[in-house]
């Protein structure tokens, strides 16, 4: 990506051009010592003459009011604060009119932001002071004092704090009273300019000393330019925390580069836009690129002709992909749309925030879409893709820390979908987005992961932990057999990348990795995992079984002895547990095989999972209700072996017999009230029982022998 530079033949301003401000993708503001504010429009090339300031009015800094989705200020929202050398500020509209003056310091006032929800405002100026202002001009508060001119400042992305310049310091300042203040010196020269960045919460500070550096929010240090020939005076984030302009002396600098390549044939194709380009993604063989007003969707199988479609607003600020479609997020909404152009949902929530959105806090499928909530980062917000309503009942996803990056699976069924995400202790978990039984809990992978991302072909997971790089081949082992996750696991050192890489792809069998320098590396990874995934989907398990005596890892053994389970494939699950050498569960399955009916194959199969509560409901629904108190007995949950016991009335001496020599085992005497209750006055007689367990036995078999002869005889059972 280059700057592209033009310059008029002659000036519009006059003089010095201090402060300018973007209000669209191709409209601008500036205004300059000749006290005028001039509109640009960049697509006509026209400019407009707003307003002429009075002559003492030297205008310093100057920002928009924040865009905002309600109704009511979306007057306001037409207006920016100007800060000027006489000491005020100005709240000036749209149209040129000097709406309010505010005396707010003694010299310049040499910053001015608005907070993020419209409802503050923070000037710093010449006498050293930091000031908080209501919306309509009214003083707050005086946040800070210092002996030292304030050249800058930037609200925190909550709008709880604010950080401005203290010479060659920089500090962060809550407005909370006695919160703790976070200082550390940044720079060798007086810091000239700070910027904030919302989205992905790093600090950008310029000095005299004639750097530029980037710092995370915890004072440390990320990147430290070298010096240039002169002080660096203005810095300024892009609104999605990718990219960032420096500007110092007759420069200007923005590092960035794309491109489009054919790697099968080589060949170069040069796309041509009428507007400039905003944004463009390229995946799931489709290109998408977002000008000022349109968007263009090419398929890599015809190049020639793109489908186009007008933009509602021109301010594209996050393309996302997924097989089946693909989602703009503007300004003020969240569009999804098909490959073919046909739009298809906008999602919404209460407090919505479309400029802080970014690809670690909103992640699509190719039937759900997934919104971390900025008001609340410990929630989640789900929706359906084809309709844009909450998913279910409309709960959403809540953690008990805050959450950082989110990522949902991208192949199989909807009710298997999965969302992997890191929280505030960089812990890496995943859940169940239909939540539904025991998948409602939250179940931990693993600790210290600070990036992740999904496979695009199949339900592969990839993440960098700590010093390490880790490949989760089959994350949903956490449901059927955690004892096994580890042996499904892939390692190796990754102490190359340096701590703060971020994954920026997993396509394919390759994972590219954004190293803190800016610099790609790609690794690649074993496409055996990818393909035994494939032949499960399509069930053929005898070429999987197949294929892991093959590549003789236990890595694959693992995971298909994991995928046999759910899937209910015993057999293949006997094979693979063997493999891995896990005999007790050989045995265990074993077992399952012997049992008379489906209905309790199936049950004992969610029970080896750990699915208590799945294969009670399962065996109930058959009306086995014997065994369904029997393994409860099996998992000593006695209060619930009883509770079913006394509600179907039957086998209440059965349960009796049992927790009686449960008890008798352990010297033990009994002093559960219940217990005591039913077995008042009743003689335990095994012979009975054994008797009216094996009635029960040969009862499911014969009523599985019936109903496996009406279905070969073509009748419902």
């Amino acid at each position: 990506m280059r700057l592209k530079i033009s310059l008029l033949k002659e000036p519009k301003h006059q003089e010095l051009v201090s402060c300018v401000g973007w209000t669209t993708a191709e409209e601008l503001y500036s205004c300059s010592d000749d006290h005028q504010i001039v509109k640009w429009n960049l697509l006509t090339s026209e400019t407009t003459q707003i307003v002429k300031l009075p002559d003492d009015i030297y205008p310093i800094d100057f920002h928009w009011f924040p865009k905002s989705l309600g109704v009511k200020k979306q007057t306001q929202a037409e207006s920016f604060v100007l800060t000027s050398s006489d000491g005020k500020f100005h709240l000036i509209s749209k149209l040129g009119r000097v709406e309010k003056s505010v005396e707010a310091h003694c010299g310049a006032v040499l910053a001015g932001r608005w907070n993020y929800e419209g409802t503050a405002l923070v000037t710093v100026g010449e006498d050293g002071q930091i000031k908080i202002w209501s919306k309509t001009g009214m003083l707050r508060s005086t946040l800070a004092q210092q002996g030292t001119p304030v050249y800058s400042v930037a609200w925190g992305p909550d709008s709880e704090k604010v950080l401005y310049t203290a010479g060659k310091q920089l500090i962060i300042k809550p407005l909370q009273p006695n919160a703790k203040v976070l200082q550390w010196k940044a720079h060798d020269g007086i810091i000239l300019k700070v910027d904030w960045n919302s989205v992905n919460d790093l600090i950008l500070s310029a000095g005299e000393d004639c750097k530029y550096k980037v710092w995370d929010s915890y004072s440390r240090p990320l990147y430290s330019s070298q010096p240039h020939e002169h002080p660096i005076t203005s810095v300024a984030w892009a609104p999605d925390g990718e990219l960032f302009a420096v500007g110092s002396f007759h420069t200007l600098r923005l590092c960035d580069k794309t491109g489009v390549r054919n790697v099968l044939n080589d060949a170069v194709d040069l796309l041509e836009f009428r507007d400039r380009v905003i944004k463009a993604s390229f995946n799931y063989a489709h290109l998408v690129v977002s000008t000022s007003l349109q968007c263009y969707v090419f398929s890599t199988k015809n190049w020639n002709t793109p489908i186009i479609f007008d933009l509602r607003e021109g301010t594209v600020s996050l393309i996302l992909q997924a097989e089946r479609h693909f989602l703009l997020v503007d300004g003020s909404s969240i569009y999804l749309h098909s490959y073919e152009g046909r739009f298809i949902s906008s999602p919404k929530f209460p407090g919505m925030r479309t400029d802080i959105l970014n690809a670690q806090t909103v992640s699509l499928s190719n039937d759900t879409i997934a919104i971390r909530d900025k008001a609340d980062e410990k929630i989640i917000f789900l929706f359906e893709a084809s309709t844009g309503k909450p998913l279910g009942d409309g709960k959403f996803l809540s953690h008990e820390n805050e959450i950082l990056e989110i990522a949902l699976d991208q192949k199989g069924l909807t009710n298997d979908r999965k969302i992997a995400f890191i929280d505030k202790n960089r812990d890496l978990c995943i859940t169940s987005v239909k939540r539904f039984g025991k998948e409602e809990q939250i179940i931990k992978l693993g600790t210290m992961v600070h990036t992740l991302a999904w496979n695009d072909t199949c339900n592969i997971l990839c993440g960098l932990q700590d010093t390490r790089f880790i490949m989760w081949y089959y994350p949903n082992t956490v449901y059927v057999d955690r004892d096994i996750l580890p042996k499904t696991l892939y390692e190796r050192d990754a102490s190359e990348f340096s701590k703060n890489s971020h994954i920026v792809s997993f396509v394919g069998n390759q994972v590219t990795i954004r190293r803190a320098d800016g610099s790609l590396v790609h690794i690649s990874i074993s496409p055996y995992p990818a393909i035994l995934h494939e032949y499960v989907s399509s069930s053929k398990w005898e070429d999987a079984v197949r294929l892991c005596r093959f590549v003789k890892e236990q890595t694959m053994w693992a995971c298909l002895a994991a995928m046999a389970v759910a899937n209910g494939d015993m057999t293949t699950a006997e094979i693979a547990y063997a493999a891995v050498g896990e005999i007790d569960k050989v045995q265990y399955i074993n077992s399952i095989k012997n049992l008379p009916s489906k209905e309790s194959k199936m049950a004992h199969i969610l029970l080896f999972s750990g699915n208590i509560q799945e294969a009670e409901i399962v065996l109930l629904q058959a009306g086995l209700v014997y065994q369904a108190i029997q393994i409860n007995i099996n998992l000593y949950n006695w209060e619930r072996a009883l509770e079913l016991a006394v509600k179907y009335k039957t086998h209440v001496d059965t349960v009796l017999a049992y927790r009686q020599k449960f008890l008798e085992t352990f010297g033990k005497q009994e002093t559960n009230k219940r217990y005591l209750h039913y077995a008042e006055g009743l003689q335990i007689d095994w012979e009975k029982i054994k008797a009216k367990i094996e009635m029960e036995i040969t009862k499911e078999r014969e009523q599985s022998s019936s109903s496996q002869s009406s279905k070969s005889m073509g009748l419902k059972p």
